[in-house]
């Protein structure tokens, strides 16, 4: 298990369009992947569960890999984070 903190850059937060790019990404990783925010932990794969995190722009998350493909599913989740959903 790895984990990894990060900053949502962009303008509009893990809303809507940015997360389903976000969720789509994670559903690409066949290890279990969660977000979490403060003391809240949701399942990376569910866009429901990462809406209701209510993540706005400057908000620092923890993504959480544990599997086969962990490292990997860690560095391009926080790359696509770290380049603002390609604002």
């Amino acid at each position: 298990m790895i984990s990894r903190s990060v900053t949502i850059k962009n303008s509009v937060g893990l809303h809507a369009r940015p997360a389903t790019f976000f969720i789509q990404k994670a559903n690409s990783y066949k290890c279990s992947i969660w977000v979490e925010k403060e003391d809240c932990r949701v399942n990376a794969k569910s866009l429901l569960g990462v809406l209701s995190l209510g993540i706005s722009q400057g908000t620092e998350i923890t993504l959480i890999a544990d599997g086969a493909d962990e490292a990997d599913a860690v560095e391009g989740l926080g790359a696509l984070v770290e380049s603002g959903f390609a604002e």
